[in-house]
Order: C-alpha cells, then structure tokens, then sequence
C-alpha cells in the first residue's frame, strides 16, 4: 500500500535551495546568493512587482501606526534588505534629532555599532527608541546601511535565528519578504517570541501561492518570466530562479497561521494583498 507524499509546502520546515539538504548549508547558501544580487536588488524588486511591493510595504507600516507613533516603542525589521520596509515605517515614527545609544550583546555585528561590545542584550537610551534593521547579509545591509544614515535607524548585522537582543525586549517586529528564506521557520518564530514584551506584535509581509485561475497567470508569470528577467537584470539567473521556487515550497496561510500559534502567539491572521500572491500575517504575543 502506497503511502501518499503531502506537497512540499505541507512538509517543509525551512529554505532550501536547489540541492541542499541541511538547515546549515542553507543559511550559507541564501546569505552568499543575498550578497551577490544586492547591488541589482533594488531595481529588480521594482521593476519585477511594477512598483507594487512600495504599495505593500505601506499598507504593512500603515497597520502598525498606532504603535510606531509612540516614541519608547522598539522596532525590529528582520530581514531588512536593503531597506525599503525600514524606512516605511521610519514614516510613522516620530521626528527627533537627539543622538540615540543602542549596546548590542557581546560579539554582535553593526555597520554603526561597533562589534563587540560588554553590556545587557539591548539598553535603550533617550527617546525616542531607533528602528533595529537586522540581516545577515552583508552586502544588502551595507547598501541599507546607506539610506539609514540621516534617520534614527540602527543596522545590525545578524542571524535572525540567534538576535543579540535580550528577551522581551522589542515590541513590534516585522519583516518583508524575509521570512521565508529562514533555514527553521519553527525556530525563526519562537526566537521573535523570545525578544517580543508581553503584547508585542508580529507582522510577517510573505509571497503566497494563489490557486485558481489567478493562480495559473501567477505561475506564468512568476515561474517562467520572472526568472528570465530577473536574471537579465542581475546576471544571476539561479538567484531568481530559487525566488519562485521559494514561495512554491513555502507554508500556504493555513499551515504557517497554525506554526504562529504554536510559537505561542496570540490572535494570528492572515490578510491577502493583490489577489492573494502577498499577504501579512498578524500576531501578539500575550
């Protein structure tokens, strides 16, 4: 009696890239193909979405406004890129020109901080707090790194499985089109459980697979043009070949709300953008 093999977006547990098989050579895989594509990034993203994703980020920051408008909140963008999510909600933040003091825990690594520092996980001084942007792609965060540098924005280079941050010490953590390049996704959420305060929220902006007939002009586009552009415009055809591959063998809405709750989150949701190929999953930490 055969046994019937539930699609991959069913089994998978983390990125894997064509021909890895463990979570380790993953992370280095991802992180090493983020450095290679990062100077082209920004103009491929654009011009691959027609401009959509400035509409995703937006409408994402525009949901947290009740909570980026007050000046104590600690923001986490994971998976920051090159920094568009960033600076989306940096626009409902409030204005200050005082200097900010962020102490990292020991060994973490920042384009402003410096490297190695003693002191708690994270120590907040005057208001109010900056915006953590945290990758562990060098490259992309050396290119946000740039745009940061007028604003009250800290960049941190890191893994998003081990943040240098101290538990529940953040209250709003988000993270754009990242998430699913994590090599544990199971572990990727209860990490950001660990650092969120009692009540903090989650915002996780994610490709999704649409069904259906959108489904079918979706996989016209995403699988069979898309790589071909994005190659062209990068000269990296493997890294936007892994893209769509990515989002096929991500967690559709029902699986990943099911993960959210048993990283022991709170009210999780799932709102479809753009006929359901992006959505933002909602939670809180109670």
């Amino acid at each position: 009696m055969s046994t019937e093999i539930k699609p991959e977006h069913e089994r998978s547990t983390g990125a894997r890239p064509a021909g890895v098989t463990t979570e380790q050579a993953a992370a280095a895989n991802v992180q090493q193909m983020f450095d290679t594509i990062a100077p082209t990034y920004d103009r491929a993203n654009h011009l691959l979405s027609a401009g959509i994703d400035h509409w995703w980020w937006w409408r994402t920051a525009r949901l947290f406004r009740p909570i980026l408008q007050h000046p104590e909140t600690v923001t986490l963008d994971l998976c920051c890129g090159t920094g568009d999510m960033t600076l989306a909600l940096l626009k409902h933040r409030p204005k200050s020109h005082q200097k900010r003091s962020v102490i990292l825990s020991e060994g973490a690594h920042s384009p402003i901080v410096s490297a190695e520092v003693e002191g708690p996980a994270v120590a907040l001084q005057s208001k109010p707090a900056p915006i953590l942007a945290v990758d562990f792609s060098h490259q992309m965060l050396s290119l946000g790194a740039k745009k940061f540098a007028p604003h009250n924005i800290v960049p941190i280079e890191a893994d998003a499985l081990h943040l240098p941050l101290a538990d529940a010490s953040v209250d709003l953590v988000t993270s754009a089109f990242g998430f699913r390049n994590l090599a544990n996704y199971e572990e990727g959420l209860a990490e950001l459980h660990r650092i969120l305060r009692p009540g903090g929220q989650l915002g996780i902006l994610e490709c999704n697979q649409p069904e259906g007939f959108t489904g079918a002009l979706y996989n016209l586009y995403f699988k069979t043009i898309l790589p071909k552009l994005g190659g062209l415009i990068s000269g990296k055809p493997a890294a936007y070949s892994y893209l769509p591959a990515s989002v096929e063998r991500f967690p559709r809405p029902p699986r990943m709300l099911q993960l959210i709750k048993n990283a022991g989150f709170t009210d999780a949701t799932w709102t479809s953008y753009t006929f359901g190929t992006a959505g933002l999953y909602h939670a809180t930490k109670s």
